[in-house]
């Protein structure tokens, strides 16, 4: 079995009989005299399997396991210590650690682990290209697009996946946060981790602390079992925040807090909970203004944006639309049980002329809305909605501008009832009116 490892050992004969060993077997093997030539390496170049020792001048084992976890976070790393030094070593498993080996070394145990080690690692990239290849297939999580925005973001994606910083994902409502969310999780070490989402402007505010760090039991009224929250269950995962905007202040405080120190208290609880979870936000909000306007906490603000991967609006990749519309009309298809494969020319050029303010969201419910009236296999105009069939076409345009008001002002206001879970309160904020004028407006628009 091949595969590249690097040893990281103070003691020059320990060191080299031990690559000695492994190169006899077939193994490409390098060395390094400690921590700091030894981190060089690995950033330098990617190894299967690391053999560090636990305690060398300068940086020790545990700190070339922590660094490695963020420079090179699939490789294994096997420990190597004194059995005088082994309680001190549980750390290093906390750190990233796989195994251990005990000095002096067993040829044979060496061997063993190493094989083992290389196992894993091939089992995990097996699964790694199953996901992918299901990606690809059109029944998993994938970003469809040719544009050169999406082209950039999808290199990104792969950039940030190696690592574990937190990070930020704007955009417009409809552009697929989620999506993008989901990919870094997928395409990162916390793969086989799970994958918690969680919408923060859909959580009672006097429950949101409870679902999000859990409580404990008496903590409150009806709170009869101690109960784990989110952050728990998305442990060696990911944790996706989305609007996290929506956050109250006092909330905010206390992800700051598990955010930098990587453990939290439940609700009710005295002690803390650690959590390996990586976080990954999302916000069609401005958080620059929201921080200038006192509703986000700046340390917090610097803290989830990290990295920040913006997504662009369809409207920024029109050259797209074709691509997503057959995607769209694929899955549609399955979940509908019909046979529309195709749509019209003329049809087409209205869905790319349209503005598309609900991004790709507002084109798969066009899409379902057309497939449901198409009575072939092909979307026309007329299965359109009329104030699409009028874009760019002035003969075909709706006359009436008072009526094309009304329409554009309904369409608006359900689409924003539907961002919000169709909370009218929280709708009429985001649209800048009273309560009672949004009550006038959606009677107006049922009668």
């Amino acid at each position: 079995m091949s595969g590249r490892i690097l040893i990281i050992d103070d003691e020059e004969l320990f060191r080299e009989d031990l690559a000695t060993l492994l190169r006899h077997e077939g193994y490409s093997c390098e060395t390094a005299a400690d921590g700091e030539r030894g981190l060089r390496r690995a950033e330098q170049e990617p190894f299967d399997v690391v053999l560090t020792d636990l305690v060398m001048p300068g940086l020790s084992g545990i700190d070339v396991i922590d660094r490695l976890a963020t420079a090179a976070p699939d490789t294994t790393i096997l420990l190597i210590t004194a059995f005088g030094s082994l309680e001190n070593a549980v750390s290093a498993f906390h750190k990233g650690a796989s195994d251990y080996l005990l000095k002096p070394v067993i040829p044979e145990d060496v061997l063993a682990k190493v094989k083992i080690c290389l196992s894993h690692r091939r089992l995990r990239d097996e699964v790694r290209y199953l996901r992918r290849a299901l990606r690809d297939s059109g029944t998993g999580s994938t970003l469809i697009g040719t544009a050169a925005v999406m082209v950039a973001l999808r290199t990104l994606i792969g950039k940030v996946a190696r690592t574990d910083s937190t990070v930020l994902v704007t955009g417009e409502s409809g552009t697929g946060k989620e999506l993008v969310a989901r990919l870094l999780h997928e395409s990162s070490h916390h793969g086989d981790g799970p994958f918690v989402a969680v919408n923060c402007a859909a959580l009672p505010h006097e429950l949101m602390e409870s679902e999000l760090f859990g409580h404990v039991r008496g903590a409150f009224t009806g709170a009869i079992n101690d109960k784990p929250g989110l952050f728990e269950h998305a442990s060696g995962g990911t944790l996706f925040l989305d609007e996290i905007a929506e956050l109250p202040l006092p909330l905010q405080a206390k992800l700051l807090r598990a955010i930098e120190r990587k453990e939290f208290l439940r609700v009710g609880g005295l002690k803390p909970v650690t959590t390996s979870a990586r976080i990954v936000s999302a916000t069609n909000q401005t958080l620059e203004r929201e921080v200038a306007e006192g509703r986000f906490r700046e340390d917090l603000f610097y803290r989830v944006r990290v990295v920040e991967i913006r997504v662009p609006s369809l409207r920024d990749r029109r050259e797209d639309i074709p691509l997503l519309a057959e995607h769209i009309l694929r899955r549609l298809n399955q979940r509908l049980k019909r046979h529309v494969v195709a749509v019209a020319p003329e049809a087409m050029t209205l869905l790319t002329r349209a503005s598309w303010s609900g991004n790709v969201r507002e084109l798969e419910n066009v899409l379902e809305r057309a497939m449901i009236l198409a009575e072939s296999d092909r979307i026309e105009p007329h299965h359109l909605p009329v104030e699409l069939q009028g874009d760019g076409s002035p003969g075909e345009a709706v006359v009436d501008l008072r009526a094309a008001l009304r329409a554009f002002e309904r369409e608006h206001i359900h689409r924003v009832l539907a961002q919000t879970g169709g909370s009218r309160e929280e709708a009429a904020r985001r649209l800048g009116i009273d309560p009672s004028t949004l009550y006038r407006h959606l009677k107006d628009s049922d009668s």
